[in-house]
C-alpha cells in the first residue's frame, strides 16, 4: 500500500495518531527533503528508512517506489509540510499508481490553504485554489485570466521572494479587492493581515497564503449596436468562437443570443 500522509504545516502536534502509526509501521518513507522531515520523525521517535522524493527526481523516484510496492513493501509519501500533491510532489506518482492498478490511500491532515481560508473570514461556500503563480509571463497571463474569471473566494500561495510582485499582478488584474495575507499558520507568530489592493508588504519573510475576497462584477448589458461594434473589433484578432466567448463572459450573454445577433448583422461585420 502507498500512503499519501499529511504532515504538520507548523505546529508539530498537528498530526493524527493514524499518521504517526502509518509512518512507524511502513517499510519506507519517501520525503520531499529527508533532512527537513527528520525533525518531525525524530520528534515522534519514528525510525523508518527514508528516501528522497522531490520535484527534481519525481519521475525516476516514482518508478522506484512502484518497484518497492510490487515487492510487497508499504510506502508512505510526505512533503515538507501539509498535504502531498497539493503544490508539492506526488501528482506524478498518483497517476502512475492508477496506471499500474496499484492501491493507494490518503491519510489526511493539515492544509495551509484551507486553514488560511478559515482565518480570513471570507465566504467559504465557493472557493478555488490556484497554487503558486508562475514566474513565466505567458503562463502568468493565463493564470491571472483564470483567477479573474472565477466568481468566488480565491486562494493563492506565495513566497517572500514573489509576494509583492504577486500582489501587484493581482491588482492589475482584479483591481481594488480585499486580500487576507496569512503567514506562520499554526505557529507562535501566526498572522493575518488584511489589505485592499494595491498594497505592498515591507520585508516579507517565509511563505504566505493570499486569500482574495470575491468582488461581484457589476455587469451592464449594452445595446445591440455596442455589442456589434465590440464584436467587429474582436473579430480582427480572434476567431468567431473566441470573439463570441469573450462577449459571453464580459456581458453574461448566452451564446445563442450573440450568434443570432451576428447572423442578422454579419454583412456589416
Amino acid at each position: 500500500m502507498l500512503y499519501f500522509v499529511s504532515t504538520p504545516i507548523g505546529n508539530l502536534e498537528d498530526i493524527s495518531v493514524r499518521a504517526i502509526n502509518v509512518l512507524r509501521d511502513c517499510d519506507v518513507i519517501a520525503c520531499e527533503d529527508t533532512r527537513h522531515s527528520k525533525i518531525l520523525l525524530d520528534h515522534y521517535n519514528i525510525n523508518t528508512k527514508t528516501i528522497a522524493y522531490h520535484k527534481f527526481n519525481e519521475q525516476n523516484s516514482a518508478e522506484g517506489i512502484i518497484k518497492l510496492l510490487k515487492e510487497g513493501k508499504n510506502v508512505a509519501l510526505i512533503s515538507d509540510a501539509g498535504m502531498p500533491v497539493i503544490s508539492d510532489p506526488g501528482n506524478i506518482l498518483a497517476k502512475k499508481l492508477i496506471e499500474n492498478d496499484i492501491a493507494f490511500t490518503v491519510v489526511p491532515g493539515a492544509n495551509a490553504g484551507l486553514s488560511a481560508l478559515i482565518l480570513s473570514g471570507f465566504d467559504a461556500t465557493k472557493f478555488a485554489f490556484f497554487g503558486f503563480l508562475s514566474e513565466k509571463n505567458k503562463e502568468l497571463k493565463q493564470e491571472l485570466e483564470e483567477i479573474s474569471a472565477f466568481n468566488g473566494t480565491k486562494i493563492i500561495y506565495s513566497s517572500k521572494y514573489n509576494l509583492n510582485k504577486d500582489l501587484q499582478s493581482l491588482y492589475k488584474t482584479l483591481g481594488e479587492v480585499n486580500v487576507a495575507i496569512v503567514s506562520e499558520i499554526t505557529k507562535m507568530h501566526e498572522h493575518v493581515e488584511f489589505v485592499t489592493l494595491p498594497a505592498e508588504i515591507s520585508e516579507p519573510k517565509g511563505e504566505f497564503v493570499l486569500v482574495i475576497e470575491d468582488k461581484p462584477k457589476e455587469i451592464i448589458t449594452p445595446n445591440d449596436d455596442t455589442i456589434l461594434k465590440e464584436l467587429k473589433t474582436l473579430l480582427k484578432t480572434q476567431s468567431k468562437n473566441e470573439a463570441f466567448k469573450s462577449m459571453q463572459n464580459k456581458y453574461n450573454l448566452t451564446k445563442s443570443y450573440i450568434y443570432n445577433l451576428y447572423e442578422k448583422n454579419k454583412a456589416k461585420l
